[in-house]
């Protein structure tokens, strides 16, 4: 939306500067896009006087002037054929920037002769296309600024143009009146009345109008008068002046008109010549198939539903978007018909879409004129078009009725500044909403506030408040603390759970690993590979066909994330994630995971050899870092059994009984790698927090460290065991033999074959035995032994190795 400083002040007796207004305008709402100071690129040129002007002693068409300048006497050759003795004219001197022609002056010789400078033409500044001669003015004093000649004589020259954006909701801002108001209501200058009399008719209105019964709910008002005897032609200068300022083409008097209005006052009119109008008019909804040729010279077909204008012998115009060439005004028109209509915004909308139609008139129908102002408007229209054309009006013409658009909410002036944080009195709540054209009755806190007509966009109590902060302007909102709903240190905001995804995330990324997010959705076939892709998780309306299954768990995701960096030449990688997998498709049915992969080598190339592949032990230790950082018991075992996508005897399940598992880690299958080209092995891992007991005491300190006085003993056993038994299953034994007494069972050697013969292996471990309350004697030790040994061999079916 662009409009001029001197337009605004048609309508706001205001002396702020337009800096002023700009800022305001933004801190209003609506957003100063830019200003264009049109006397910018003219403020090097002053006035001069020509002394004299003799012929070019080599050209015909020149002539050699001494000029009275500022600086003294200056030659400069000029070939206008107006340049004369006596006249005042517009100087570029050497330096200066000449915009009409791109051309930065210096000191020149023209056929022989120097030339200090130039008298520039109306083209060569860009004031308009004459150049026929240069500039004449008929007053100035010699050094004059030229921009502060135009100022004084000739404003519109120079008036600076402002352009603001205009939020779907501020509608009324697509008029000049409408930003005065908003400017007025901040303070910046007060509302010049905008009531435009009745145009008496002085004989009835010979063109009649119908709106048929099926499209009232989408043209509800229809209001239009003929003028006879108007003189169409070019519109005054001021007129022009404004439309190219905003970048309008003027056209002539009565289209000038309608786009002035349009503009202005947010009233999109039509003009139709009313001697092309065959018969009345009827605003009706198209069966489909009608054309059109409209004022952009382009013929649109009509579709079912559309809403069109038309006489007799068809279609005329496009409702509320644009009028046919057929019925437009040219400079031959004598007797018009001035229509104003309210149109409905969502119809108009999709018609414009259907049509690929984008006009003035389109743009604000569809975002909402004021349906009140359908009549008044029409008036206004009318004393113009009499004042530049002349003529003669019919009587007003209606069919339909306006729209009744009155309603109130009520303002709670007490709940506005608790709710904006600014101490706004209720009698500036009050003033600020009558300012912006709001009615408010009421004598407590509460007030009944009415909305004008052309503030659509006000649909309750909270749209009030927001126009009462923004007028107040928020930037005057000071900062403050929010006080503590209770006295004291408060209470922790992060519940237990996002304690623990938070120890994870931070456990891991320190392991070194680097931490991905990726979507909640991956395809069928990664999903059953991971034991998911039922009916049950997929999506109805999915992506693409990558993305329609709700994961199962989070390595398909980092497995994915693997394969493409591998195929980019990132072939040693540490990736995990934190985040829900789904095991249902019904709300709740999700539950969370700390995953995390381990591809190639344990470090980069170096001199000392300590680079190795990754295996399941580097998962192992990460696993327990990681469970221990969210609060995991060290007492955990070791179970296998874990789901088929895990390496049958290269994996481990993290429990604290059969049914209670923590985590998994080991070596994924060779198969899974395969179906999703990442080259292995692979080493991950699977944790589930929400499995990890909470700490019986809630509070953050630690207990005492309790330490014997007494010497910790430790023996060591080695059995022998058929091969396939599990190193687990001795622990495991050995550590129930007493448990208050034993501390630490650790395995640190083992056989297979030799001596032992085929199928056979040795387990070596060692106990530790820490006493509480005594020192052990030989016999309690020896006891102790005898448990340990009874223990193991009935678990595993082994012997003690002699």
């Amino acid at each position: 939306m662009k409009f001029t400083l001197s337009w605004l002040k048609e309508h706001l007796e205001t002396d702020a500067s337009v800096e002023e207004i700009a800022e305001a305008l933004t801190d209003l709402g609506l957003e100063v896009e830019g200003v264009e100071d049109r006397a910018a690129r003219l403020k090097a040129f002053t006035l001069a006087r020509v002394v004299s002007a003799e012929q070019h002693p080599d050209a015909d068409r020149l002539r050699v002037c001494m000029v009275e300048t500022d600086e003294g006497m200056k030659q400069i050759v000029c070939g206008a054929p107006n340049a004369r003795a006596g006249i005042t004219v517009v100087l570029a001197r050497p330096g200066d920037y000449v915009p009409g022609i791109d051309v930065t002056l210096s000191v020149g010789k023209i056929r022989g002769v120097e030339s200090h400078g130039m008298m520039a033409s109306e083209r060569e500044l860009e004031l308009s296309d004459e150049h026929s001669g240069i500039i004449e003015l008929p007053s100035g004093e010699v050094g004059q600024r030229f921009t502060d000649w135009l100022a004084a004589n000739d404003p519109a020259r120079v008036d600076p143009v402002i352009e603001i954006a205009i939020t779907p909701n501020r509608q009324d801002a697509l008029g000049v009146h409408g930003i005065a108001r908003d400017l007025a209501a901040r303070g910046l200058g007060k509302l010049k009345p905008h009531d435009p009399e009745p145009v008496k008719g002085t004989f009835p209105c010979p063109i009649g109008v119908s709106i048929d019964a099926d499209t009232l709910d989408v043209a509800p008002h229809w209001a239009g008068r003929v003028i006879r005897g108007v003189k169409n032609g070019p519109s005054p200068q001021w007129l022009q002046d404004r439309l190219r300022a905003i970048g309008l083409r003027p056209i002539s008097a009565l289209v000038d008109v309608t786009n002035f209005f349009t503009y202005d006052m947010n009233r999109p009119l039509h003009v139709f010549d009313a001697d092309k109008v065959k018969g009345n008019l009827r605003v009706h909804r198209a069966k489909g198939g009608e054309s059109l040729l409209a004022l952009d010279e382009k013929t649109y077909t009509a579709a079912p539903g559309h809403t069109l204008i038309s006489d007799e012998n068809g279609a005329e115009s496009l409702a509320g978007i644009m009028g046919g060439e057929e019925t437009g005004c040219t400079e031959e028109t004598v007797n018009v018909y001035v229509e104003s209509a309210y149109w409905d915004p969502v119809h108009v909308a999709h018609t414009g879409r259907d049509l690929k139609i984008n006009s003035d008139a389109r743009y604000r129908f569809e975002r909402g004129v004021d349906p009140e102002y359908t009549l008044p408007g029409l008036e206004a229209a009318t004393r113009m078009i009499l004042d530049l054309c002349g003529g003669e009006p019919s009587e007003v013409s209606e069919a339909g009725a306006p729209l009744k658009t009155a309603r109130s909410y009520p303002l709670d002036t007490a709940r506005v500044i608790s709710l904006v944080g600014m101490e706004i009195p209720k009698a500036e709540q009050v003033r600020i909403l009558t300012s912006l054209g709001f009615s408010a009755t009421g004598a407590g806190d509460v007030l009944e506030v009415w909305v004008p007509s052309w503030r659509r966009d006000v649909q309750g109590e909270a749209d009030l408040v927001e126009e009462v902060a923004r007028v107040a302007s928020l930037t005057k909102l000071e900062p403050k603390p929010l006080r503590r709903a209770k006295a004291g240190v408060p209470k922790a905001v992060l519940t237990p759970m996002q304690l623990r995804e938070r120890a994870g995330r931070r456990t891991a990324a320190a392991l070194g690993y680097n931490e991905c997010v990726t979507y909640s959705f991956i395809d069928r076939a990664s999903a059953q590979l991971f034991g998911g892709g039922s009916d049950d998780v997929m999506l109805e309306n999915p992506i693409s066909s990558e993305m329609s299954h709700m994961r199962p768990a989070l390595l398909p995701g980092l497995l994915q994330a693997a394969a493409r960096n591998q195929a980019r030449g990132m072939m040693d990688l540490a990736l995990f994630e934190v985040g829900h997998a789904f095991h249902g498709g019904e709300p709740g049915e999700q539950h969370l995971q700390v995953a995390g992969l381990l591809i190639g080598q344990t470090g980069p190339r170096g001199p000392h050899g300590g680079r190795r592949p990754v295996d399941v032990f580097d998962v192992k230790a990460d696993a327990e870092a990681l469970l221990a950082a969210m609060g995991a018991p060290a007492s955990a075992q070791i179970l296998r059994g874990a789901p088929e996508w895990w390496h049958p005897g290269r994996h481990g399940m993290v429990c604290l009984g059969p049914k209670k598992v923590l985590g998994i880690f080991g070596e994924l299958h060779p198969k899974v790698l395969r179906a999703m080209d990442v080259k292995g092995p692979a080493m991950g891992f699977t944790l589930f927090p929400a499995e990890i007991p909470m700490p019986k005491s809630a509070g953050a300190s630690r207990g005492a460290v309790e330490m014997s006085d007494f010497q910790a003993v430790e023996r060591d056993f080695a059995f022998v065991v058929d091969a396939g038994v599990e190193a687990a299953v001795l622990v495991n034994a050995a550590a129930g033999a007493d448990k208050a007494l034993i501390e630490e069972v650790r395995v640190f050697d083992e056989f297979v074959g030799g001596s032992l013969g085929d199928g056979r292996k040795s387990i070596a471990f060692s106990v530790r035995m820490q006493p509480k309350d005594k020192t052990l004697t030989d016999e309690e030790i020896e006891a102790v032994a005898a448990k340990i040994v009874a223990k193991v061999e009935k678990a595993s079916g082994g012997v003690l190795r002699g």
